[in-house]
């Protein structure tokens, strides 16, 4: 993505299409998670944004974007932590190697939406979206998605920090 972003500065909803499978069980599905931007929580909203959101996911880490950490979890990237051990990544070279994947895969789409929160739910609920996690027990992939998350998190607790 290049640092003109074709992605408005807005609240909306954005959905990520893939077209290679960062595995073989989601090969048939194409829409694989949405988000929104921003965040409405019980006492605020958040500051961020589509655009924002949206490059994070692209070129942020494992620990600001769980679609950037369940796509490396998917695609068998070492997690590890950094700085002070508390923060988990995949660190400089295994977050270059997924935003190329990313790169070469992903594509990402967007509606404006003042209040995208009210869609979220409803987004989640009838769509199989097989990387959200949040209020999508429902989803057969849920589980194995999980378990790889945790899996990766239990293995980067027991190598040490990474400098």
């Amino acid at each position: 993505m290049s640092l003109s972003s074709p992605v408005p500065a807005a609240a909306g909803v954005y959905g990520w299409h893939f077209e290679k499978a960062p595995c073989a069980d989601l090969a048939d599905v194409r829409l694989l998670y949405v988000g929104i931007g921003p965040r409405h929580m019980a006492n605020r909203t958040s500051t961020q944004n589509l655009r924002t959101r949206v490059q994070y996911h692209y070129r942020g880490n494992a620990e600001g974007s769980t679609l950037r950490f369940s796509l490396g979890c998917l695609l068998g990237l070492e997690l590890r932590r950094v700085g002070s051990g508390k923060r988990m990544t995949f660190c400089k070279a295994g977050e270059a190697d997924l935003s190329q994947w990313m790169a070469e895969n992903a594509r990402v789409c967007w509606i404006e939406h003042d209040e995208p929160w009210t869609m979220e739910s409803e987004l989640i609920s009838q769509l199989d979206l097989p990387l959200n996690l949040d209020q999508n027990s429902h989803n057969p992939f849920y589980s194995r998605l999980k378990e790889l998350r945790s899996q990766a998190r239990q293995r980067a607790r027991e190598l040490p920090v990474s400098a």
